[in-house]
């Protein structure tokens, strides 16, 4: 079997993580990715995409999706928990050759665990679950340290697919051979187009398409407990395997040891729900709003300077199309923060996005590379993701250029970063349920010992909703 595919499942069956930081930084993952699907349910198309594939066919006693009362398969639980979490492009990211989002594995995770506790009565801790993730981030996060799938135009969605089907089998059941036949079809599958994500076609599959990966990771682990078989070259074999076919002849590596690297320092989306290359560029509109606000018109140019991959990614002109084009344009998240001094999920909407400023405004911006930001944003020291804004007025005068090198959401920064994730929490799930909730779900998630002793189908009945009595039915 290639040997990537043996060193995943040999790490998910054997490996022992021993980092307390990750633990700690995976129960503020759990939380803050809950705390991102619960807000989601806010919007009506993200609503339109959960529920049984055929309508009415719920599975009683099935997985539960937070927030509402529908039990689904593992498969379409997985689909539906991850759809809520990556909705709003608000939950974690990576950042590296390729880019993502390790918490669209959660989606796998919680399905499965809620599936086997529930429907196979198998004892599933919540530290289990916390395990699973830390494993799941490594796994998508080494891949994405020097493997850029982007550069072939393939999405980032395929490392969600291959890191969900390895910790999924595990906690399935599988044997570490049968792990492997499932690691081997996930790459088989190839690798979804980044198209969805670039003009003239972005559009809301961007919000669903890891969910899409996740669940078709809990179907290849299911199948390979079943006793279906693997592909022992399924990355390598000449012409016909993943390296030639869809990366160029180039190998795919592992460049570090699989351990506990990635949780230990992915990066959270706190203030803003935004493109994260774009993080710190919102920070700065802000800084630079007071001094703006009232001479919107005077402005003749607004500078940004961003890294190599920001100018790629989301430098965009002319006509945005609709909320995926506006969450992924550096330009329009800069003007809505030059113009507003905030900026939440409700600005990407249409009826924001019609306020004439923002476009006259965009019109007025030049994006460009900082060569020093580029090597600051690769280098694994820092792991910066800087940017700058300076804005210039007709009269000659100009603001001091704001800089901000490191998002709130960075390990540098996780002091002051947690009290502001923790109030993010609690605003997304009092929207769903009330404050009492909210703060009661925040306080079980904060107490180390008690969440990690605690049974993954008890956590997950705490954030379902009920389903109504038969009275009320009725009535």
């Amino acid at each position: 079997m290639d040997s990537i595919v043996v060193d995943i499942a040999n790490y998910v069956h054997n490996h022992e993580i021993k980092s307390d930081l990750a633990y700690q930084t995976a129960r503020w993952c759990l939380m803050d990715s809950l705390g991102c699907g619960l807000l989601a349910l806010n919007y009506p198309k993200c609503n339109n995409m959960l529920g049984p594939v055929v309508p009415g066919a719920q599975m009683t006693g099935g997985c539960r999706v937070p927030g509402t009362t529908l039990e689904l398969d593992p498969v379409k639980a997985a689909f539906d928990i991850g759809t809520m979490v990556r909705w709003l492009d608000y939950n974690d990211t990576w950042l590296a050759a390729e880019w993502g989002h390790p918490s669209d594995n959660l989606g796998a995770i919680l399905a499965v665990a809620d599936y086997q506790s529930r429907v196979h009565k198998q004892k599933i801790t919540m530290r289990d679950v916390l395990t699973a993730m830390i494993k799941a981030h490594e796994i998508q996060g080494v891949l994405a340290l020097e493997n850029s799938f982007n550069r072939v135009g393939l999405d980032h969605v395929l490392l969600v697919r291959v890191a969900s089907t390895a910790v999924a089998a595990q906690m399935l059941g599988c044997t570490v051979e049968q792990t492997q036949n499932a690691v081997s079809n996930a790459w088989i599958d190839g690798g979804a187009l980044r198209t969805y994500r670039h003009a003239p076609n972005t559009g809301s599959r961007k919000s669903w398409a890891a969910d899409d990966a996740t669940s078709r990771a809990v179907r290849l682990a299911l199948i390979a407990r079943s006793g279906e078989m693997g592909y022992q070259t399924a990355l390598t074999a000449p012409k016909w395997g993943f390296q030639d076919v869809l990366f160029n002849g180039k190998p795919i590596v592992l460049s570090r040891k699989l351990d506990a690297y990635v949780m230990e320092n992915v990066l959270f989306k706190i203030s803003f729900p935004a493109e994260f290359h774009a993080q710190t560029a919102v920070e700065a509109a802000i800084i630079l709003h007071p001094s703006v606000k009232n001479s919107l018109d005077s402005i003749e140019r607004v500078e940004i300077q961003t890294q190599e991959p920001g100018v790629r990614i989301i430098d965009k002109r002319g006509p945005l199309n609709n909320f995926a084009d506006r969450d992924h344009c550096i330009q329009y998240m800069a003007a809505i923060g030059l113009i507003f001094g905030e900026l939440n999920a409700d600005h990407y909407e249409d009826t924001v996005a019609a306020d004439p400023r923002i476009d006259a405004l965009r019109e007025k911006m030049v994006v460009r590379e900082n060569p020093e930001f580029t090597k600051a944003y690769y280098d694994p020291d820092q792991r910066a993701i800087p940017n700058c804004i300076q804005v210039f007025f007709k009269d000659g005068s100009r603001t001091e250029p704001a800089e901000v090198y490191f998002p709130v959401g960075h390990r540098r920064r996780r002091e002051e970063g947690v009290p502001l994730m923790k109030q993010k929490f609690v605003n997304s799930v009092d929207r769903i349920f009330n404050e009492a909730r909210a703060i009661e779900l925040l306080e079980m998630i904060c107490d180390a010992d008690q969440l990690d002793s605690s049974d993954a189908r008890d956590f997950m009945s705490k954030f379902a909703r009920k389903l109504p009595a038969v009275e009320t039915l009725l009535a």
